[in-house]
């Protein structure tokens, strides 16, 4: 049995579709019942508990063979962290409660980073489960291409994307959600001792410029991407209800100065930025 957590999401899912697709008995780990129900349907087992209720993780992941972890993101983490610390201390209980035989965890390009930023709530839990005695991976993946879809509504309004990454010519690694969710599958099916990284990128890496062009084609009109000057990041983050902008902040800086990047030689998925693209648009 396979316990997959954040099932709902794109990753998730994904993982969830691969193991089905293979054969492989799943369940899926829920907080919404009614969520819940659409894998019930596919064939899953339904397990409901929240990744703060240690005792329902724990019969959640209790005799599985392999359980995939993905921690629910928080963009604007309090200050020092207090969230991460506390759901990775949860979390650590119950895989030693539950001793599944296999963890992968998502993790993040740039989790081994010293400088603070909210990447590193990830850095965190790779912290927090390095001295499991169990078999655990950790998957950092680069870059989502999802992240283009807050691209789409203003490249087809106005032709100009608004772009954090800069400059707009500098190439970083992306993946897309697809690639990171096969490879996650992939990893809970092959057995390893002691504790692992892997690392995952796309086919190529692109440019701001990149993903403006890969836009131009597929809308057929002209779009250009522009630099959001650093100097007016906190304001804007603020303006969208953010308490805590800093460590997003320091996010965009650590991949625009090149400080948030692949410890080792990662693997390349398969998924080009177009085809991700036009399944956002």
């Amino acid at each position: 049995m396979y316990a997959i957590t954040g099932i709902t999401g794109k990753v998730g899912g994904v993982v969830a579709q691969s193991l089905l697709q293979a054969g492989q008995p799943v369940r899926a780990v829920v907080r919404d019942p009614a969520k819940g129900q659409a894998w019930a349907s596919r064939g899953c087992e339904v397990a409901l508990a929240d990744m703060n209720d240690v005792p329902a993780l724990t019969q959640a992941f209790m005799g599985a063979e392999a359980v995939f972890v993905l921690l629910p993101p928080h963009f604007d983490p309090s200050p020092g962290f207090t969230e991460t610390h506390h759901l990775v201390a949860s979390l650590r209980s119950v895989l030693l409660a539950a001793r599944p035989q296999r963890v992968v965890c998502i993790s993040t390009v740039g989790a081994q980073a010293q400088q603070q930023n909210l990447l590193s709530q990830l850095g965190l839990l790779e912290q927090g489960l390095g001295d499991l005695p169990l078999a655990v991976t950790f998957l950092r993946p680069a870059w989502f291409m999802e992240n283009a879809a807050w691209d789409v509504a203003p490249a087809r309004e106005s032709g100009v994307i608004p772009s954090f990454l800069q400059p707009l010519d500098r190439a970083i690694p992306m993946v897309a959600t697809a690639d990171v969710g096969r490879t996650a599958a992939e990893l809970l099916q092959t057995s390893w001792t002691g504790h692992r990284v892997v690392e995952l990128e796309g086919p190529q890496r692109y440019s701001p410029n990149d993903i403006a062009a890969c836009l131009a084609r597929l809308l057929r009109t002209g779009v250009r991407a522009e630099a959001v000057p650093r100097q007016t990041w906190q304001a804007c983050f603020s303006a969208q209800g953010m308490k805590n902008p800093e460590p997003r902040m320091r996010m965009l800086d650590g991949f625009n100065e090149g400080w948030l990047c692949f410890e080792h030689t990662a693997r390349k998925g398969t998924v080009e930025l177009e085809a991700v693209l036009q399944s956002l648009m």
